[in-house]
């Protein structure tokens, strides 16, 4: 952080956050708001004379309240810049005053306020950070009830030689050095109930590092790690792994069903040995859990603001998790560190220099290249009702309603997902390379001969597509008789296509597209289930079966499913008859006529 701050090419706007993020790639404005510091950052020389005079004193969160700050100090070692701040909701202000009489350089300045900046950037790289999982809740482990039940992040700064105690281990309750202690594994991580399903990466190996720590300084004290089980897959971690277990840190498989408190302070732990199948008890005079982490609280609102998508367990979703891993979907967005999943410091500065990578190539040129797969409107044609800004993923489209504007769209925004195209009424929207009139043609084309012994599918690119290319690839068999039409998306799958394709005689239809959440175009295949079920009910109200028209989502790693999917729609396929199929036929060019 120091390098970053003396770097000539580097602004760094300190005890701020975003507030608002317009535009689109090679041109966002992103509003920043600079919380008042109330100390002149440019005068200060941390000289540290009105922290000796002030009287308010809180507990310091840098060692996790296990020492205490004033009012005005400095967040942590290395703070960059290297001045003071004032929590004024904590300070006695002008009431008091004695900082502000300390003080011979004048940088206090009770007056300052909140300053609102705009910054014009090409790309934006989110590393949002972590947090790690708040224990309280999953109390089981007393860590509300027992002074001497620690955190990880506590323990840490125990040990730490710039922490409260100067490196020395000492228990909270009576300040003595514990000669037995345990770590608990898996604490908000791996559990349905409590926490997150995922694994938070990092847990291990800081136990085993704790583990080290400890018998470096303590050669005798007695450690047990209680796990379910123990994953050390990086680059040495293994030896480390076994250096713990040769130096007499007892590894127990299984998590305590309960802790208890004893009168000297110690706790009494009662596991299952799952390696032993029998109940043990164990006597610790102190007890770590291994904490795990969570998404930063800022991500959710960073996400409404830049359109990203999240996983599950609340991370940032990556374009591809192998092609694109530091890349959002939004383009010229990127991650870097935990704001995409749990990672340690190594992965951390590996996927950082990715993003900046990732960012210059995009940047050096002065110039953005767009895809030639875009939306383009018909000016006269569009009766600027503004249906294709609502559906668009990308905010690219710009619609005035009430002066009745043609819609406009954004060409270095627009991802050519197609889903205004799909969605506009008035066919005035063009989707280049995949136009109206290319996919009736391929309908028209597939369907020509023997259409009903033809299963026709569309199929999105990103996954429906490439699951068919890796079930042809892993020689997994299937129906000969399956017709793909590629859409990029399933969000460009019209309702005309649809009733376009059982008016030629197709006894079944099948639309095919990415997992809801994990859409290559951010959300477009919502609209998709919504255009789908809009068909079904017209269908069933003409007298047809809606069966006959499925909705199905394959990913590009699911080529046995794709099998499957399509063996199942062989199936449904047999089921309809010849005079079914007429009828349909029927029923539609009499509706085409009306």
């Amino acid at each position: 952080m120091a390098d970053a701050g003396r770097h000539p090419n580097i602004t760094l706007h300190t005890m701020s956050e975003v507030a608002e993020v317009k535009g689109y790639v090679g041109n966002f404005d992103v509003k920043i708001v600079k919380k008042a510091r109330y100390i002149d950052e440019k005068e200060c020389t941390s000289c540290g004379e009105c922290a000796k005079v002030c009287p308010v004193v809180f507990p310091d969160e840098f060692n996790e309240g296990l020492s205490s700050r004033k009012a005005v100090y400095i967040q942590f070692p290395q703070a960059v810049p290297s001045a003071y701040v004032i929590n004024m909701e904590e300070c006695m202000g002008r009431g008091c005053s004695k900082c502000l009489d300390a003080c011979e350089k004048k940088c206090i300045q009770f007056h300052m306020s909140d300053q609102e900046i705009t910054e014009r950037v090409g790309s934006i790289i989110a590393a949002t950070g972590l947090e790690p999982y708040d224990p309280r809740e999953m109390d089981e482990y007393g860590y509300t009830r027992f002074e001497n039940v620690l955190t990880s992040l506590e323990f840490e700064r125990l040990v730490n030689a710039g922490g409260p105690t100067k490196g020395l281990l000492l228990r909270p309750k009576d300040r003595k050095r514990p000669k037995s202690v345990g770590f608990i594994q898996c604490v908000g991580s791996r559990s349905k109930r409590k926490g997150g399903e995922h694994c938070s990466n990092i847990c291990c190996m800081n136990t085993i590092k704790g583990t080290l720590v400890l018998k470096e300084h303590y050669p005798d004290i007695d450690i047990k790690v209680f796990y379910i089980d123990i994953r050390a897959f990086g680059k040495g971690f293994e030896d480390l792994y076994n250096r713990s277990r040769s130096l007499g840190v007892q590894y127990i498989r299984g998590l305590p069903g309960s802790v208890e408190e004893l009168e000297d302070g110690n706790m009494k732990v009662a596991v299952e040995n799952t390696a032993t199948g029998k109940i043990e008890f164990h006597d610790l005079e102190m007890l770590v859990l291994a904490l795990g982490i969570k998404p930063s609280s800022a991500t959710r609102k960073l996400q409404e603001m830049l359109g990203l998508q999240l996983t599950p367990d609340g991370f940032f979703l990556e374009a591809h998790p192998k092609l694109l891993p530091v890349d959002a979907a939004t383009r010229g967005i990127f991650y870097a560190g935990c704001a995409e999943g749990p990672k340690d410091i190594k992965e951390s500065v590996t996927q950082g220099s990715a993003a900046a990578a990732r960012a210059i190539r995009l940047m050096h040129k002065g110039q953005i290249s767009s895809e030639p797969i875009i939306s383009e409107v018909i000016a006269h044609h569009c009766k600027s009702c503004g249906r294709c800004a609502e559906v668009c993923p990308y905010n690219a489209i710009t619609v005035d309603v009430k002066k009745k504007t043609p819609a406009v769209v954004n060409k270095a925004a627009c991802a050519g997902c197609g889903t205004c195209a799909a969605e506009c009424k008035f066919g005035a929207i063009v989707m280049n390379h995949f136009t109206d009139e290319q996919i009736t043609s391929q309908v028209d084309t597939m369907l020509e001969n023997n259409a009903d012994q033809k299963v026709l599918t569309f199929a999105c690119n990103w996954c429906s597509y490439a699951g068919a290319d890796y079930a042809g690839v892993s020689r997994l068999q299937y129906p000969a008789n399956v017709r793909l039409i590629r859409t990029m998306c399933s969000g460009r799958v019209d309702e005309k296509f649809i009733w376009h394709a059982f008016e030629k005689g197709a006894p079944v239809v099948l639309v095919s597209g990415c997992h809801i959440g994990d859409c290559h175009y951010i959300d477009a295949n919502h609209w998709t289930v919504k255009r789908v079920e809009k068909v079904r009910k017209k269908m069933e109200k003409l007298g047809i079966r809606p069966e006959r028209l499925q909705l199905e989502w394959i990913s590009a790693a699911e080529g046995v499913r794709f099998a499957k999917v399509m063996i199942d729609m062989e199936a449904l396929r047999k089921s309809v008859s010849a005079q079914e199929i007429e009828d349909t036929v029927r029923i539609l060019k009499e509706r085409k006529k009306e």
